[in-house]
């Protein structure tokens, strides 16, 4: 198995089990506080990772300094986008918010030829800015179906696309278990301490259980999400993503009743489609440069 296939795989598990923990935590956040709930879903996922790390090891291994600074950067991050993306999902429906995230493919192809100088040409460049304008067809500023939580979502991007790129930096030698256990910790720490600002609410068992089978699925989002961005390349796997949406559109609809609106769903097939774009040109130029490494060297005349 290749790394891109390997990759590609792992972003669709991610994005999968992403989306069932979005709807679980939707279905909770009705009747729990945010950071509650985010304290307890974070507290359960270090336990659990940390029980994980025990029996397999690699949890203690010394770590570079420069790694040390990545997987700080990524924990924060990656509480700054869960703080925006939970805020926009408890007010707005799911395949909306999902939706709006299908641009990360772009954002994540554009920040890697701004900050690491990979190649971007300016077919792909068209498509980035005409993704951004499928981006403007779903959230609609000036209408009645914008508020200021698809701003959230928005903004969810933006952090999503540091904690990628700060994956992406890490040494090959780091264990993905390792990222997302200090992940959970770090989320755990500072959802606990929001927490202590807001009221606490009962517990039953059926919001327990969402808690619980979110935790599940948030533990295999994170291992595969940190490991999918690690191989691979970046423009082959990130396209991937838009297996989330189609989980969200099903979700949405079963679970929720919820159905996106026309000018919805077509910003996302442009997203969709400029994405996929970007995909086919990434391919294309990988195929150019294979076909340029085997070529004889030329005979001196």
């Amino acid at each position: 198995m290749s790394d891109n296939l390997r990759g590609a795989l792992l972003m669709m598990t991610c994005m999968v089990a992403f989306t069932c923990n979005d709807a679980l935590l939707k279905m909770v956040l009705d009747d729990l506080p945010l950071f509650q709930t985010l304290f307890l879903r974070g507290l359960l996922t270090a336990l659990a990772l940390f029980a994980i790390g025990s029996v397999v090891g690699g949890l203690w291994l010394p770590l570079l300094p420069r790694d040390r600074w990545l997987i700080g950067l990524r924990t924060i991050a990656e509480i700054i986008a869960a703080w925006l993306f939970l805020s926009a999902l408890s007010n707005m429906p799911l395949a909306n918010v999902s939706a709006i995230l299908q641009v990360l493919p772009l954002v994540v192809t554009l920040a890697s030829a701004l900050f690491f100088r990979d190649p971007l040409g300016w077919r792909r460049l068209v498509a980035i800015l005409i993704g951004f304008c499928g981006v403007l067809l779903i959230v609609r500023p000036g209408t009645d179906g914008f508020n200021t939580y698809s701003l959230y979502a928005l903004a969810s991007v933006v952090a999503v696309t540091v904690r990628d790129l700060s994956a992406r930096r890490l040494s090959r030698g780091v264990p993905s278990l390792v990222v997302a256990f200090m992940t959970a910790l770090g989320i755990t720490a500072a959802s606990g301490l929001a927490a202590l600002f807001e009221p606490w609410a009962p517990i039953d068992a059926e919001a327990a259980g969402f808690i619980l089978a979110a935790t599940v699925f948030v533990i295999v989002g994170y291992l595969s999400s940190i490991a999918a961005m690690r191989v691979g390349d970046v423009a082959v796997v990130a396209p991937f993503r838009y297996v989330g949406l189609i989980a969200a559109l099903i979700l949405g609809f079963v679970v929720f009743g919820d159905w996106p609106a026309v000018p919805t769903l077509i910003g996302a097939a442009i997203v969709v489609g400029t994405g996929l774009f970007t995909l086919y040109r990434e391919l294309r130029l990988a195929r150019r440069v294979r076909q340029v490494a085997v070529l004889p060297p030329s005979r001196p005349t």
